[in-house]
């Protein structure tokens, strides 16, 4: 069972909605060298637990935004979680 967040977010789209609810970015930039992942977290900040890893490469859904962080959906599962903006690129609003 996928762990609650501890800031939520809205998924939700209207059907009858005029423009989009949520975007898409890729997971871009990060070091081959270094941990080689992007932690995705229960809130947007890194001071919240860490509840899964994004690679670079990986598409995520995007849907929220607190400053810097993105409220995403990733993996097969299309699981919730927050990560940091810096290393998600190519973003569709």
């Amino acid at each position: 069972m996928a762990q609650p967040l501890d800031v939520p977010f809205s998924t939700y789209c209207p059907p009858d909605s005029q423009a989009a609810c949520f975007g898409a970015a890729t997971v871009m930039g990060l070091d081959p060298n270094g941990d080689g992942f992007l932690a995705v977290r229960t809130g947007p900040g890194s001071n919240y637990p860490m509840i899964g890893r994004i690679h670079n490469g990986d598409r995520v859904g995007t849907y929220a935004s607190s400053g810097p962080w993105f409220g995403i959906s990733f993996g097969p599962d299309n699981r919730l979680g927050w990560a940091h903006g810096n290393w998600l690129g190519n973003r569709i609003p």
